[in-house]
Parts: C-alpha cells; sequence; structure tokens
C-alpha cells in the first residue's frame, strides 16, 4: 500500500476512529491524542498483516481509549469540582441519544472494559465476536460486559423521552429568565428535586464546586451569580446543537465561555450541566 494511499485510508476511518474515541473518553481533546497515537501505530504497520483496516483501526483505538481511561480514574478523583464530558458542536443528523451529555455522564458509571463493549456494541454495531477479537476476551465474557452495562445505562436513564420541541422550549425559557436574572421564572422551569453541575475545573470563581440540588437552591445560585458578574456588553448567547441536543452558547468577545445542557421530562427541567472550564469549550 503506497503512503498516499495509507493516509487516504485512514482519513477515511477518522469520522468512526473520532466518534468512537469521542464516547469512550467523553473528551475530544484526548480523542485527537489517540488518533495520532492511532495514525503511528497504522504508518508502522505491515500491511500485509492487517485483514480489515476498519477492524484494525478502531481495535487500536478502543484499546488505546481503555489505557487511557485506567489512569483517568486517578486524574478525575483529582479534579477541581464536578467533572463532566467535553461539549462538542454536533450536526442535527447525528443519533442524539449516542452523544448526548446525559449519555456520556451515564458511561462514566460503567468500568473501562464495560464501556467499550457497551459502546462498541451498542453504538457502532459491532457483533459480539468482532467485541471479543476488538478487546482481547472471549465472546462470552463480553457479552456478560455489555448486559452489565446495558442495566446500568437502563438504570440511569429517565423514563420520560421528551420532544426536541419541548426540549428546546424550556432551555430558551430558563436561558431567557437567567439573563434577566428572573428568580420566579428560573424556578419555575425546574422539577423541585432539579440538580445543577458545574464544571469549571477550579478556572472560574462563579462556577458551583459541589452539585447544588433543588429548584430553589439552583434559581438562588444563578440569581446571585448574575447579580454578582454581570454580563458585559461583549457577552453574548445563541442556542446551538451541542451533543446533539439544544444548548446555550455563551461567548465573550467571540470565544466560548460557558456550554449550558439540560435534562427535561417534557414538563420541567430536571438536570442542569454547566461547562465553563475554558479548557474545554474549544470544540463549540
Amino acid at each position: 500500500m503506497h503512503a498516499m494511499n495509507r493516509t487516504d485510508s485512514f482519513q477515511s476511518y477518522r469520522p468512526l476512529l473520532f466518534a468512537i474515541g469521542y464516547r469512550m473518553l467523553g473528551s475530544a481533546a484526548e480523542a485527537e491524542d489517540v488518533l495520532q497515537d492511532a495514525w503511528l501505530r497504522w504508518e508502522a504497520a505491515d500491511p500485509a498483516e492487517i485483514e480489515s483496516e476498519k477492524a484494525w483501526l478502531s481495535t487500536v483505538v478502543t484499546r488505546l481509549c481503555l489505557d487511557r481511561l485506567k489512569s483517568a480514574r486517578m486524574t478525575r478523583e483529582q479534579y477541581v469540582g464536578p467533572w463532566l464530558p467535553e461539549p462538542v458542536k454536533t450536526e442535527v443528523r447525528i443519533d442524539p441519544d449516542s452523544i448526548s451529555m446525559a449519555f456520556l455522564v451515564l458511561l462514566e458509571r460503567l468500568t473501562p472494559v464495560e464501556r467499550a463493549a457497551f459502546l462498541l456494541h451498542e453504538v457502532f454495531e459491532y457483533s459480539h465476536g468482532e467485541v471479543a477479537a476488538m478487546l482481547g476476551e472471549q465472546e462470552a465474557t463480553c457479552r456478560q460486559f455489555f448486559h452489565r452495562a446495558q442495566a446500568r445505562i437502563r438504570e440511569g436513564r429517565p423514563r420520560f423521552s421528551p420532544s426536541r420541541a419541548d426540549h428546546e422550549r424550556l432551555l430558551r425559557t430558563f436561558a431567557e429568565a437567567l439573563m434577566k436574572g428572573d428568580l420566579d421564572v428560573l424556578e419555575k422551569t425546574l422539577s423541585e428535586d432539579a440538580t445543577l453541575w458545574a464544571d469549571s475545573g477550579g478556572k472560574v470563581r462563579a462556577a458551583a464546586r459541589r452539585p447544588v440540588h433543588g429548584a430553589h437552591a439552583i434559581a438562588l445560585f444563578f440569581a446571585g451569580v448574575v447579580r454578582k458578574f454581570p454580563h458585559g456588553p461583549d457577552q453574548s448567547f445563541e442556542i446551538l446543537d451541542v451533543n446533539g441536543w439544544p444548548a446555550v452558547v455563551g461567548r465573550s468577545n467571540g470565544i466560548a465561555n460557558l456550554v449550558l445542557s439540560i435534562e427535561t421530562d417534557g414538563e420541567k427541567i430536571t438536570a442542569v450541566r454547566n461547562v465553563v472550564n475554558p479548557e474545554k469549550l474549544r470544540r463549540v
């Protein structure tokens, strides 16, 4: 295989490889690092030993992600405040439920190998036999990994699947009330047992370093932030597709400084996730 053909082959699989890496790691930056490592291995590999380019590359990326996830546990335990996935701007045509912030957070419940077995079979539609070969495990073992992961994901998924229209309506109402500092409207959009998570990595003063529970407490928190840190003339807000669902993206002088996403039951907001860590806002 000529060098140009090898490059073309790798690039043709790049979207798939990034999709695997991002869902495995919850970080676009780390997924890009993994793809760079995979490219170096691809470049050094003997083409005669590669039966399926897709399977070979998917296996390399998955195993590199597993290595990173095993070391990421300690790093995330030392993270300042709640850790949330890195948001990415997406196209509407992408399956929203396989890339949503809520789904990526649920994946954090799984062990690295459970996460791999679940994603490869459920999202990327590899057979259990193919997954076993990719993970270097017995097929029966991979089935067990998958079923354990599936059960944990089902436990954490909401009972209701709101429409996109209801999701965006609640998000707009919440965002408008937030910009005005309207405590009453903010509270009315939230369910009584709603929770707010804010990911600042310790880099933003106005971010909560612990989860905030309850509609009134969340409304008070946001109203306080707006009062103490009023938006300047260079601050803008827009609703964009982020991780498959509408989310609020804030910018200061054109540079993203927050991504606020929600979960809803169709009538109220049940969860708010606010990413303000500047290192996680480069893809929006």
